[in-house]
């Protein structure tokens, strides 16, 4: 191993975690070869539903270099957003952790910036490269395997062996030399409590999602109406969904994170359900400022809320 890569290692490593992120490992920036075979053939079966920008530039997608020229090395950094486990909506209605707090995007490239600052200061003054937060064209989790930073589940999300599988992820593809993450064994094992407890049944086989039926897809990416055939299934879950993650035993362990920025909006949580029903768009706009939630839009959570409303009065098929 090259010691200049090595040392180049501790140094992000040890600015990476002083800036607030969770873990930090290293890829090779090359052809992400099984995984970009296991991502050709997700498309193929249209599992990507209606996300069409998940086939396009799969060349970029599969090697990090048609991404940053003369890219050699890929910084992946996560960090954990698990909350308390006593935080939710007092109203019922159910809310992915991810979107508890502050847009993480803004968050992570803020510090990011920071980091690549950091490279290119203290670490080598000749380092070029970009930042994403998934923002561009990167199979992150594929690139997270690589640095050694965990496994990918049975539901297709990436498992840290510490931190379990809420983390964000975030990299830096760069033109110097990092030492390379050592793979981590999947330790899924014979487990299967995540295939069993999705309610729509889009865990379809072991790291095989469907996102025409996942829970997260219909209530966030997809434009159009929920199927009624989803009818009685939701349970509640009006933006994204986290059943699959809660029911992993490597959760369960899981620390809670100590980032404010992730913590639970007290207007969400204190919001009753006839407020979250009844809420304009001016209110929307008001309250969901800053948060991912966002992305739905207002007329995609209004359908959201009231499909899990009537849902809830439905029994599951």
């Amino acid at each position: 191993m090259d010691l200049v890569a090595v040392e180049r290692g501790q140094l992000i490593r040890q600015e990476a975690l002083r800036l607030g992120f969770d873990d930090v490992g290293f890829a090779p920036a090359e052809e992400i070869g099984e995984e970009a075979g296991h991502f050709k053939r997700w498309l193929g079966r249209g599992y990507h539903a209606g996300m069409d920008y998940m086939a396009r530039n799969v060349a970029k997608r599969t090697d990090p270099r048609k991404l940053v020229e003369g890219a050699k090395s890929v910084v992946v950094v996560l960090q954990n957003y698990m909350p308390p486990r006593n935080e939710k909506l007092e109203s019922g209605l159910k809310l992915a952790k991810y979107a508890y707090g502050r847009d993480y995007h803004k968050v992570m490239k803020k510090r990011l910036k920071k980091l690549m600052s950091f490279i290119q200061s203290d670490v080598d003054t000749a380092a070029e490269g970009r930042f994403f937060v998934d923002s561009a064209p990167v199979l992150e989790r594929s690139l997270a395997i690589r640095a050694g930073l965990g496994w990918r589940g049975k539901n297709t999300s990436l498992i840290h062996p510490r931190l379990g599988s809420f983390v964000f992820i975030g990299e830096i593809i760069l033109n110097i030399e990092l030492p390379t993450g050592k793979p981590v064994k999947d330790a899924c094992g014979g487990c299967s409590r995540c295939i069993d407890a999705c309610p729509t049944n889009a865990l379809m086989s072991p790291y095989q999602l469907d996102a025409n039926r996942c829970i997260s897809y219909l209530t966030i990416e997809n434009k159009g109406d929920i199927p009624e055939s989803f009818k009685g299934r939701f349970d509640g879950w009006f933006f994204g969904c986290d059943i699959c993650q809660d029911v992993c035993p490597r959760n369960w362990k899981a620390r809670p994170h100590k980032d404010p920025d992730f913590s639970l909006r007290t207007e969400f949580r204190d919001m009753t359900r006839e407020e979250w029903m009844t809420m304009d768009e001016n209110i929307f706009d008001d309250i969901f400022k800053g948060s991912p939630i966002r992305r739905a839009g207002f007329s995609g959570i209004k359908r959201n809320l009231k499909f899990v409303t009537e849902d809830q009065s439905q029994p599951p098929c």
